[in-house]
């Protein structure tokens, strides 16, 4: 009896979703589940990727701060870009910018279409690049920004340096490398850049956004006082394993479809990240003797960053020639830029990403195999695409680094950037939060020979000049009343 009924229970509902299931919505199924799940994994870099892998690196007491940032910025992101951003990055515009046609996603339905997959999916495609864009930038002044301050920033941010520069690569148009501009000769002549997954918008761009604003809020206490800022490598190494698997989603799934394309991108990213990782450890171990897990791990991303703009274009040997050599110059970057231009990049973000993200938009300039991609790069005959990606280069890292200059001096004017000297030192997770997993803080005196004043300003924040005017005043008033009492 009870089969019965559930025979037909179950005919009932196949006969009443029948017309639904057969609605003919010209989107290819294949390729729409390929970017759902692109989707999917290229938001779990972020979340929990990134948080972990930035979590793991900094000192315990910013431990819970550095995680809810990147979260914060996701859920920023997540409102800003639907509203905002996308229509600024992939509609018709300028050469420069989108429109506003699709302001608020408006003219958006279960129909929409881009190639062979729905809108909706696209756009959720492109929220989780500008979600991640925004959250490794905060890698570089995690440990002495403002969170009120960041909240700020990153809607901003997105709206005036990311969509524009995303517009530019793969929006309608755009003039370094958009689609659908027949003809075209690219800046100077040189032709349209290549940038596959990101390399100039995501990397390019959060790594010169990243260094910009660590010069700006200036060189951290601890990072003075303790070089070392990793508490637990653990969640970094989990976090890391997260990214390699999510960045298949990243980089195959900009082939917008489940093909040759797609798999193909898949095969030269982890070829380029295993090389990345070997030849690093190897200058690692030649260097120091050693070779240590956080080495190990930025190594890694190290070779995922710079095959991004390469991975439709090159074979494997280009793959291998990439990671090798992105490998070899973010381990310089890393191990002398800093201390050379004497920055402090708190997590590495442009010594990985900046700089990965360099060497990756240039060497496919010269390795891009037409057999692959069908773009040709200087090893295959264009000897002007070499010159269009340094022109891309240079664009993007100009424009990110001035825009996002601008940006923070606003909001340092408007309500200050970075943390006092006394938050920074007890930790950011309990000043912004109310919460530690720093047990030992508690036991500790709540002033220690050394520790900063809680009034005393930040470094590199202004200081109101009439402040300083009645310090030095009530100095001079105490000075000369002990003068007089001596003469008394």
């Amino acid at each position: 009896m009870l089969k019965k009924l559930f025979a037909f229970t179950l005919v009932g509902f196949l006969t009443m979703a029948a017309p639904a299931f057969a609605q003919d919505t010209g989107f290819d199924s294949g390729d729409t589940s390929w970017m759902l799940v692109s989707s999917l994994l290229v938001l779990m870099m972020t979340v929990p990727g990134l948080a972990l892998f930035y979590g793991g690196l900094v000192k315990r007491d910013n431990v819970l701060s550095t995680l809810i940032q990147s979260l914060a910025v996701a859920a920023v992101v997540s409102v800003i870009w639907p509203i905002l951003g996308y229509t600024l990055a992939f509609t018709d515009g300028s050469m420069f910018i989108g429109g506003l046609d699709k302001f608020m996603l408006a003219g958006v339905t279960p129909d929409s279409a881009v190639g062979t997959i729905p809108e909706s999916v696209f756009i959720i495609f492109q929220l989780t690049f500008a979600i991640i864009t925004a959250a490794l930038l905060v890698g570089a002044v995690a440990d002495r920004i403002k969170f009120t301050s960041l909240l700020i920033f990153i809607p901003i941010w997105i709206v005036v340096v990311y969509a524009p520069i995303a517009h530019w690569v793969w929006g309608p148009g755009g003039y370094i490398g958009g689609i659908g501009l027949d003809g075209y000769e690219g800046m100077f002549g040189m032709g349209e850049a290549l940038d596959f997954a990101g390399g100039t918008v995501v990397h390019i761009n959060s790594g010169v956004a990243g260094l910009v604003a660590a010069i700006v809020l200036g060189r951290g206490m601890k990072t003075q006082r303790d070089a070392s800022t990793s508490t637990n490598l653990i969640l970094s190494v989990i976090g890391t394993g997260l990214l390699w698997v999510g960045w298949f989603g990243f980089n195959a799934g900009s082939a917008l479809s489940a093909g040759g394309s797609a798999g193909f991108a898949m095969l030269v990213t982890n070829v380029s990240a295993g090389t990345a990782t070997v030849i690093w450890m190897g200058f690692e171990y030649l260097h120091k003797g050693k070779i240590s897990v956080q080495g190990t791990l930025s190594g890694v991303v190290a070779g995922l960053v710079a095959i991004t703009p390469a991975a439709g274009f090159v074979d494997f040997n280009g793959a291998l020639i990439i990671g090798a050599m992105s490998g070899v110059i973010c381990y310089l970057a890393v191990t002398y830029l800093k201390e050379l231009l004497k920055y402090d990049d708190a997590l590495d973000v442009f010594g990985l990403h900046g700089v990965g993200g360099i060497v990756g938009a240039v060497l496919v300039g010269i390795l891009a195999n037409p057999n692959i991609g069908g773009a040709a790069g200087t090893a295959y005959g264009n000897d002007m695409r070499l010159g269009a990606q340094i022109i891309s280069v240079i664009m993007t890292a100009s424009y990110s680094g001035v825009a996002t200059y601008i940006l923070l001096q606003v909001i340092r004017a408007l309500m200050g950037l970075r943390v006092s000297p006394y938050v920074e030192y007890w930790g950011l997770d309990l000043a912004h939060h109310g919460e530690t997993i720093a047990e030992y803080e508690t036991h500790l005196p709540k002033k220690l020979p050394g520790t900063p004043s809680p009034k005393q300003k930040a470094p590199g924040e202004r200081t109101r000049k009439a402040t300083k005017k009645s310090a030095s005043g009530a100095k001079k008033t105490t000075s000369k009343k002990k003068s007089t009492a001596k003469k008394k």
